[in-house]
């Protein structure tokens, strides 16, 4: 569409550099900053974006001191270049303003973006009529309007998100241009173009279905098949996955030789959406290292963070490849979905049924159909209904996991299960996303999950019928039975092979109906099968009748007992240690375990362990669903619990769970140790078991240790203070502060030391009530609960004095400095940090000291008293190398460099700086270094020296892409804006927002 007024028509060029014409004359668009502010004007479609939108999207979580000013400043510039012949006072015509924020008239302007889409509408529409040449004369020319990387040259972390987004649409559409192209026959024309594409994309399995079908049809097969081994190992060795169940049944239709392999069904890519503007970095993190352990930094702000627009879920499980039957019910649960794409309200399946009648195999095929249609994404929880020992999910932990998946950010999650919900309601508004709520246990579980507007479905799986839901919600139920009879001989046809089951039919019918035509029970009899094809049919049916008989209660009512009878025969089966170990393992409280506890459940050595997980897994009555991790399905839980209450006595069973907390308790101090080596340590019990804690080489080691428990932990700290182990609990609970904080798992640390509180105050012990109030007080403070933090520090201020623990004391009010300063409150603050570093100083540690001068400094930042600062952080600097600890000198050193920056002394800073990263490297941790890398290139910047500034950043890209850190884009981007900036203006330095 032209200007309106007679002027020339405005184009821009999004699909590839930013560009901008006014009839023949290309606009100068300005420095990267002004650009990236267009950028996120145009991709809003006309809507507003306030000025904290525009900030984030341009600079992120970490603008420039003067980044409203300069908005301002980049918008005025932006109106001369749009509007040059606009007269002296009069408004603005297109880039209107719209509160304290602006908005583009984009109905009067074209871009390349918006004929993508409407050719990709136009060919669609052309193939539906039949004429799929028109469609692929379509695709052919919108693609080869690209002209590189969307948004190219554009920095900031809206461009960046942007850039990802289009390119996956960009490969969508070209994906779906091929398969048209292979629906004409045109097989040999595209096969030069669908290989070049696979060697750039190896990991996408689409485009290795379109190759397979092309060389197949070019009578290559043996290349076909080489072309899907190599693919699966890649998938294999880079994600750990196998290949997609689309892909395997390219691959089996290619082994049987199909006379016309037709391509996969490549959906029509879903028209694009505006996005909000969006804070896609936190905060840097050399002051992860300096605060060791009490309070973080005071410049760590816990400012929420927008969930993220161009964040699509994709959760669901695997599907069962050997998904068998179910047409009927499928059939049922196809009919849930709206006639069209635009549903009037939410709509909730419901399947119910008896324990393993495959609800959540069925709803779990049924998603993969239907991911197509719900463009926002997927999210799929598995919610623990009917688990034993008490770890029933919580809907606050869904919600949490849900939001963090939709692009909210774990430290913006709020507190409190209302909150959630309301902002989950939220972010869920306008977008369109398949929800699977795996094994409910009451509706009261499931109502804070729903969606509050329509556009999403939500398949919900339990074994009751949840007449609440469907009476209050207007669900649609689903009661899953057992498989026809032709459904469970197909099943077993599927597993073992067709010419072993039509060798012995009548066996084969008569497993059948000994399984009750159950899935899970067919499933249990079919591993036992396929693990000994020497086996006949026959004999299988044979031992089914005299151990257990028939499994004709399956039909209804109670399954427990022939459950029972299904899980006994394989239980039966197990070599006398594995059938220990299964049921020692119902013993451990969290939703999977790892090898190191179930060793020390078992007291065995972990290789002998190892080998009695692997039979446990052959077996199918435990799960590895990520290496060395393992879990139950719920119902062999139970099944596995019966069993130890049955055949190990009590205090065998109390013996297991007591090494399980003494392998936990130590392991969490031995990891917390490793990362945090000079932090004052809490005394530890000595052991009375051979628990076999784990020791760590390395911080990565012990952090990665610490990210696969976290769930466990929270798990196993709740049930020590339940069950006894009361000094376990609160003790674990410490041990656990330090990591967990730096990751922002605040909800699990509040829920971890309220469970320490009532452990410890239950037996009387005030040295871990105090520890207990700290951490809640102090994660309170992270939530601004102001009076519950004052409180709970208070309190344990109180009970560390009464018990004469210095630490305790000091850590506390530290705390509480935190907290003041947090209100504003800095004399208060410096008065708790003074107690603190007296107290540190009687007991002789200098390194706890010399964390609190470093903390002071920072507290007289925020006061704006910069040479105090660089004095105390100074003193920091000395008192780290007196002890010798460089993880604590280096942390100091770029303090000093912080304050030095904000006096203008930008050489002496670098000079810091560069000491800094000097010290990271002897440590070998290549994350900090990069940080501090960055702040030296902000500093050379500030100087005005932008071609050292570039190789600083350089340094740290290089060390940030060699560890896969997902903050390697937003600085490719600030390189990349800097050399743009270097060419517009004559090679000056760029001053805004690098």
């Amino acid at each position: 569409m032209s200007v309106t007024g007679g002027a020339e028509v405005l184009r821009f060029s999004l699909l590839g550099p930013l560009r901008a014409w006014r009839g023949g004359t290309e606009l100068v668009l300005g420095p990267p900053q002004q650009r990236a502010v267009l950028a996120v004007l145009l991709l809003r479609g006309g809507r507003a974006a306030d000025v904290g939108e525009l900030v984030d999207g341009v600079w992120g979580h970490t603008p420039p001191s003067g980044a409203v000013p300069m908005l301002r400043t980049y918008a005025s510039r932006l109106r001369k270049v749009l509007e040059p012949a606009r007269p002296a006072g009069a408004p603005p015509r297109l880039l209107v303003s719209v509160g304290d924020g602006y908005a583009l008239r984009t109905e009067e302007i074209t871009s390349d973006l918006g004929v993508f889409e409407e050719s990709l509408a136009q060919a669609e529409r052309r193939r539906a009529a039949g004429d799929s040449r028109a469609a692929a004369r379509l695709l052919g020319g919108t693609l080869a309007a690209w002209q590189g990387p969307a948004l190219g040259g554009v920095p900031g972390p809206f461009a960046r998100a942007e850039r990802t987004r289009l390119a996956e649409r960009r490969l969508g559409a070209q994906e779906y241009r091929l398969r048209v192209e292979l629906e004409l026959g045109r097989h040999e024309a595209v096969l030069p173009e669908l290989k070049a594409l696979r060697d750039a994309q190896p990991l996408r399995e689409a485009v290795c279905e379109l190759l397979l079908v092309a060389l197949y049809r070019c009578g290559r097969r043996a290349e076909a098949l080489e072309i899907y081994a190599r693919t699966r190992r890649t998938l294999v060795d880079e994600l750990g996955i196998e290949p997609g169940p689309s892909l395997r049944a390219a691959h089996a239709r290619l082994l049987t030789g199909e006379p016309d392999l037709s391509p996969p069904p490549v959906p029509v890519p879903a028209p694009a959406t505006s996005v909000t503007a969006t804070s896609a970095t936190s905060a840097t993190s050399a002051d992860e290292a300096r605060a060791d352990t009490g309070p973080a930094d005071d410049r760590e702000g816990a400012e929420p963070v927008r969930a993220r627009g161009d964040v699509h879920p994709s959760q669901l499980p695997a599907d069962l490849a050997l998904f068998t039957g179910r047409e009927a019910e499928l059939g049922l649960v196809e009919a849930l979905l709206p006639a069209d794409d635009h549903p009037d309200k939410a709509v909730i399946g419901l399947i119910n049924g008896m324990a393993g009648a495959g609800k959540t195999t069925l709803a779990v095929h049924w998603a993969h159909r239907a991911a197509h249609r719900f463009p926002d994404g997927s999210l799929y929880v598995n919610l623990r209904g009917y688990t034993q020992g008490g770890s029933v999910m919580h809907p606050s932990e869904a919600l949490e996991t849900f939001l963090v998946a939709l692009g909210v950010a774990p430290q913006a999650v709020p507190e409190g299960l209302d909150a959630q919900a309301a902002l989950y309601r939220s972010v869920l508004a306008r977008r369109r996303v398949l929800i699977v709520l795996d094994n409910a246990r009451d509706t009261e579980q499931i109502r804070p999950l729903l969606p509050g507007t329509p556009g999403c479905l939500v398949i919900v799986t339990s074994r009751s019928r949840l007449t609440g839901l469907v009476a209050g919600h207007g669900a649609h139920p689903l009661t899953l039975g057992p498989l026809t009879g032709d459904e469970a001989r197909a099943m077993l046809a599927r597993r073992l092979g067709p010419s072993r089951v039509e060798a012995e039919p009548q066996a084969a019918d008569a497993i059948v109906e000994l399984c009750a035509r159950l899935p899970l029970a067919l499933a249990i009899v079919a591993a036992r099968a396929a693990h000994h094809p020497g086996f006949r049919l026959a004999d299988i049916a044979g031992e089914l009748r005299e151990n257990h008989g028939s499994l004709d209660a399956f039909t209804g009512g109670d399954a427990r007992t022939d459950v029972r009878a299904v899980f006994s025969w394989s239980y039966h089966a197990l070599s006398q240690p594995a059938a220990e170990l299964f049921r020692r393992l119902s013993l451990h409280p969290g939703p999977d375990i790892g090898t190191a506890a179930a060793a020390a459940l078992a007291a065995e050595p972990a290789r002998t362990v190892r080998a009695r997980l692997g039979e446990l897994t052959g077996a199918s009555l435990l799960g590895e669903h990520a290496p060395g991790r393992y879990a139950f399905h719920d119902l062999l839980r139970a099944y596995a619990g019966e069993l130890a209450d049955a055949e190990d006595g009590a205090e065998r069973r109390a013996a297991a769970l007591l090494r399980l907390h003494d392998h936990y308790l130590h392991t969490t101090h031995n990891a917390s140790a490793t990362i945090g080596p000079l932090r004052e340590t809490l005394p530890l019990p000595s052991s009375t078991t051979d628990s076999g804690p784990l020791r760590f080489t390395g911080r990565k080691q012990a952090m990665n240790w610490l990210r696969a428990e976290r769930h466990v932990l929270r798990a196993v700290v709740e049930q020590a203070a339940a069950h006894g182990h009361e000094d376990h609990a609160w003790r674990t609970a410490v041990g656990l502060d330090l990591y967990f904080d730096r990751l922002g798992f605040w909800h699990d640390l509040m829920e971890i030391n309220s469970a320490a509180l009532r452990a410890a105050r239950a037996v009387g012990d005030r040295t871990g009530e105090a520890h207990a109030l700290r951490g809640l007080g102090f994660f309170h403070t992270r939530f601004a609960h102001s009076a519950e933090a004052r409180r709970d520090l208070g309190r344990a201020l109180e009970l560390f004095r009464a018990e004469g623990d210095a630490f305790g004391e000091a850590r506390t009010r530290r705390c509480l400095a935190y907290q003041a300063n947090g209100e504003g409150r800095f004399a208060v603050s410096l008065d708790h940090y003074a107690h603190a570093r007296e107290l540190y100083r009687r007991k002789g540690s200098t390194s706890s000291e010399a964390i609190v001068l470093n903390e002071v400094g920072w507290t007289y930042i925020l006061l704006g008293e910069h040479d105090k600062a660089l004095e105390h952080c100074e003193k920091a600097v000395a008192l780290h190398q007196e002890i010798g600890d460089p993880v604590g000198e280096a942390a100091a050193q770029d303090s000093v460099g912080y304050a030095l920056h904000q006096l203008g002394q930008y050489g002496a800073a670098v000079e810091r700086f560069e000491r800094a990263v000097t010290l990271y490297r002897e440590i070998g941790d290549h994350y900090l270094e990069a940080d501090t890398l960055r702040h030296a290139g902000d500093a050379h910047l500030a100087a005005g020296d932008r071609d050292t500034a570039v190789a600083a950043f350089r340094r740290a890209l290089a060390l940030l892409e060699e560890t896969g850190h997902p903050e390697a884009p937003d600085l490719r981007e600030t390189l990349r804006g800097l050399d743009d900036s270097g060419r517009d203006d004559g090679g000056t330095s760029g001053s805004g927002g690098a």
